[in-house]
């Protein structure tokens, strides 16, 4: 299949030409393995999956690649603060880029190509025409520092995590298709710090489980959750920055267009113990789906509707959608025949 074939030539703001192929949709993490949802940290090893899902591989290229890369130059231009990385995190930045050279070269090969001679590389990425050779571990040889150069190439957020006084600390990171946090804002914070507005989760030791199990994690061992949340319209840069220019669009949801414009909005969290720097890599790949195209799976109709309809207030006001529900629940009402759902979130085969 050729570049054009796969790759979707499309928009994430202004006239929202992002669609979803039939194949994207059956292949998008449905976060719901149950018809209820609380908080958890829900963590699990990051092995790879059944073929063709988004666990195939370490990281997931999907038909979306190129146009969220154009959408990340675009923020990028308009906000570089959206990239940041304190010069201690130089080292973690390389073992990045390792860590995702590595990947695509291997599970990508017909899209990217990395070859080595000590400390020579060579780096391919067709879908982007890029060409690169460069000398590993020296700035000088790359356009700009190591972790912006590889994540103007890689879909999702990224933060880097340096650990000291038994805690994590946000002080590097790539951050344009997050759920409303602000890189600028979040960045020398540390693991309670960041995580401070998320609602029950505190009270109920999540943060605090999570962090001692993150705090242990081995180099070779990554984990992975989910994380979701809603967004009208298909959305990437959900920043607080520019809350004014997506904000009011909550407000302007109908019967008539809210299958089209509400999105389901899924993360796929994974955290890698970086090998040199001991850091921690936190990559936030982001997938959007309609609810028009998500009820085109039948248990996942049926499931989103009781989820949405009977999530804790406190949860559906951070997951952005408190306004909206009755809207929701009234649409995806349609679609629910009351049938039980089988367990797990893959859709029915």
């Amino acid at each position: 299949m050729s570049l054009d074939d796969f790759f979707n030539d499309e928009s994430f703001f202004g006239d929202y030409t992002f669609k979803n192929s039939p194949r994207a949709v059956k292949r998008f993490p449905f976060p719901f393995p149950e018809d209820d949802y609380m908080y958890s940290v829900n963590m699990e090893p990051h092995v790879p999956g059944r073929p063709g899902s988004v666990f195939e591989h370490t990281f997931d290229v999907d038909e979306h690649y190129v146009a969220e890369m154009r959408d990340r130059a675009r923020v990028l231009k308009q906000d570089p603060l959206r990239c940041q990385s304190l010069p201690h995190m130089t080292l973690a930045g390389w073992d990045l880029l390792e860590l995702i050279m590595e990947s695509f070269a291997r599970d990508y090969p017909q899209w990217f190509s990395l070859t080595k001679s000590g400390n020579d590389w060579h780096w391919i990425n067709r879908p982007l025409n890029i060409d690169q050779k460069f000398t590993f571990l020296d700035e000088t040889t790359l356009p700009c520092g190591p972790m912006e150069y590889i994540t103007r190439q890689a879909q999702g957020d990224f933060t880097l995590q340096d650990q000291r006084e038994d805690t994590l600390w946000v002080e590097a990171g790539m951050v344009t298709t997050q759920a409303d946090w602000s890189l600028d804002f979040d960045i020398g914070m540390n693991f309670h710090q960041w995580h401070a507005p998320v609602p029950v989760a505190h009270e109920l030791g999540v943060f605090d489980r999570a962090l001692k199990f993150l705090l242990a994690l081995q180099h070779g061992a990554p984990v992975r959750r989910f994380n979701w949340t809603m967004t009208v319209d298909p959305l990437l840069d959900t920043s607080p920055e520019n809350y004014p220019k997506w904000g009011p669009g909550k407000t302007t949801l109908t019967k008539e267009n809210i299958g089209k414009r509400q999105h389901l909005r899924v993360e796929l969290q994974t955290l890698f113990r970086l090998p040199r720097s001991n850091a921690i890599a936190f990559p936030i790949r982001c997938y959007l789906c309609s609810f028009e195209d998500l009820v085109t799976q039948p248990k996942w109709a049926r499931r989103l509707h009781r989820v949405v309809r009977d999530l804790p207030d406190e949860l559906a006001t951070y997951k952005g959608f408190i306004r909206n529900r009755p809207l929701m629940v009234e649409y995806l009402s349609q679609f629910d025949d009351g049938a039980p759902t089988s367990p797990g979130w893959w859709p029915e085969e």
